[in-house]
């Protein structure tokens, strides 16, 4: 193991976590601010990247894809928040789960409806070709860093909303005491809306920046949702700073572990044996991590209630 690949294999695990964050903060605002488990978040994610890979397509343009992407999401998120979920907030969790998981099969054949059975394929932008030289001697992809800043970028703007704004004064208390904001006059339904939005957005915006280094295609939201869940059950449910610190621990870990158990394996075993059995460790590192932090703080790392 170089220098070179050890800062290659930490960067790519950064720039997962990222992503990850952008995908479980939404998801870890609505159930800590509406008690909703939404199934159908992923769908949301996928929603982002087909849109941005289809106007980037027409137009030729990533930037303006990008923008398209994340509000495609926030507006489809606001129209299934005001449609679907708002007659859920009352209901139990179970039947959240299945009519989320029926929004999940519904986005997926609209997808394919929509955008055709086909991946879709979305170019890196001009501006953020190439390469950056790391220490070592190792080029790592100057797209790749780019992520990690938008990601790095929104985390400190959802801070600053959620710690600075009226809006965000709103969320706090909305996660404290639903009812009580109600009685001191905030719409309830505007709040939701605008969290869901939110949160689709974020997610959105992820999908439509992973879609640059993947195909696009129907189903490719269902593994996010997976390793958000992930996320947020590690940093606590509800903790914005605790989906960001999972989201890097679950991005590292996951990202390390694929790339150095195999070879790893390969000191005592014979290469072929090696590969597959690195490859299943690895796959099941997240969840042991998941494991261990639930068996030190049941509640997370930084839960919401403290």
């Amino acid at each position: 193991m170089t220098l070179a690949l050890l800062i290659e294999q930490l960067l790519n695990g950064v720039q997962l976590g990222v992503m990850l964050f952008l995908a479980a903060a939404g998801l870890t605002l609505v159930f800590g601010v509406m008690g909703l488990i939404n199934l159908a978040h992923g769908s949301l994610y996928m929603t982002g990247a087909f849109v941005c890979a289809w106007v980037a397509g027409s137009t030729g343009s990533f930037w303006l894809g990008l923008v398209a992407g994340a509000a495609a999401a926030a507006a489809a998120g606001a129209l299934v928040e005001a449609l679907v979920l708002r007659r859920l907030y009352d209901r139990d969790h179970l039947d959240q789960v299945l009519a989320t998981f029926a929004l999940i099969l519904v986005f997926s054949e609209g997808a394919r409806w929509i955008f055709g059975p086909q991946p879709l394929w979305l170019d890196v932008p001009a501006a953020l070709q190439g390469a950056v030289s790391l220490p070592g001697g190792a080029a790592y992809p100057t797209y790749r860093l780019a992520i990690i800043g938008a990601g790095v970028a929104a985390a400190v703007l959802l801070w600053l909303l959620i710690a600075r704004t009226r809006m965000g004064m709103r969320i706090r208390a909305g996660e404290s005491d639903r009812e009580m904001i109600g009685a001191l006059g905030v719409n309830i339904s505007v709040l939701y809306t605008a969290v869901f939005a939110l949160g689709a957005g974020l997610a959105g915006f992820a999908g439509a920046m992973v879609g640059a280094l993947q195909s696009v295609q129907v189903g490719m939201g269902e593994p996010v949702l997976i390793l958000a869940f992930v996320v947020i059950v590690i940093g606590g449910i509800g903790s914005i700073k605790g989906a960001l610190v999972g989201a890097l621990l679950v991005g590292v870990v996951d990202t390390l572990g694929r790339v150095f158990l195999p070879m790893g394996f390969a000191a005592f075993l014979p290469p072929s044996e090696a590969s597959g059995v690195g490859a299943a460790v690895a796959s099941l590192l997240i969840y042991l991590l998941m494991a261990g932090v639930l068996v030190w703080r049941p509640k997370g790392l930084f839960p919401a209630d403290g």
